[in-house]
């Protein structure tokens, strides 16, 4: 196949880039910052998959949130409003979102045909999936690909908080009740090829069997053989962070029901042998 990958410098892009090489296909990595390269690359594409995004681990100053908003919101729609001019648009769209998208609770379990929330992260994954939708008017093949925290030993989450657990000053975060929907790297890259291939409608990309986040600081001192005796209060990260801080001290219980009934098979379900196949 011939596969224009958006963002294909970035975490999740790097790898699904690497990926699908290895399988054989042919793969147009560009940025959404020349945007005339992507525009003429979409162009005969067996797919355009979109994983591009403003990073949303930072303080959200109301500047930090509209670049969250227009990298996911505006920039895609510029991509697919250029398909109605190409004499071959791409024959598939695949774009990336998250579970952000179900908004936060720490008692509701949330599915692919949950309704989204209400918070600034859950309303700019509705956009970004509003606008992904729209490739299909122009006869695209379309699948979104709801992620949760990915788990790898050189990008992500973890690397923040694998010096913090080396040094014995790791902890759980504010009240260690909130939820962790997390997936592994590999699985995450699973999915991605699965929709680039044949897949469309909503996947959730997290393993299925998410955690609070007591369980995960457990599970990752226990991998790193470290003690984790030392909270982080709320008002910390909301002092750091803001209104961002809600990526830690909320979360959401997601589950890949429908990921899984279309055959996809996780090679990571439970996060202690997950973090150990990570990390050691």
């Amino acid at each position: 196949m011939k596969i224009t990958l958006i963002g294909a410098s970035g975490f999740i892009g790097g790898r699904l880039n690497a990926a699908l090489q290895k399988r054989g296909d042919t793969v147009a990595a560009v940025s959404l910052r020349d945007m005339s390269t992507v525009k003429r690359e979409c162009e005969g594409a067996d797919a355009v998959v979109n994983v591009a995004g403003e990073s949303v681990a930072v303080r959200w100053t109301p500047t930090v949130k509209e670049r969250i908003r227009s990298s996911r919101v505006d920039l895609p729609r510029e991509v697919i409003a250029s398909f109605a001019t190409m004499r071959k648009p791409p024959k598939a769209y695949i774009s990336g979102s998250a579970v952000g998208y179900y908004g936060v609770d720490e008692s509701k379990t949330f599915t692919e045909k949950s309704p989204p929330g209400k918070d600034f992260l859950a309303e700019v994954c509705v956009a970004w999936e509003a606008e992904a939708n729209k490739a299909a008017e122009h006869d695209c093949r379309v699948a979104i690909v709801r992620t949760g925290l990915a788990l790898a030993r050189d990008g992500g989450a973890l690397t923040r908080l694998l010096p913090i657990f080396k040094l014995g000053a790791g902890g759980v975060i504010a009240s260690g009740n909130q939820w962790c929907s997390w997936i592994h790297i590999d699985d995450l890259i699973g999915i991605y090829v699965t929709a680039i291939h044949d897949g469309s409608g909503i996947y959730n990309a997290t393993a299925p069997n998410p955690v609070r986040n007591r369980a995960f600081t457990r599970a990752l001192a226990s991998v790193l053989s470290r003690p984790a005796l030392i909270p982080v209060p709320s008002f910390v990260l909301e002092r750091m962070l803001g209104e961002g801080a809600m990526l830690l001290t909320k979360g959401q219980c997601v589950i890949p029901e429908r990921t899984m009934a279309l055959g996809y098979s996780f090679r990571h379900t439970q996060i202690d042998r997950a973090l150990a196949a990570i990390l050691r």
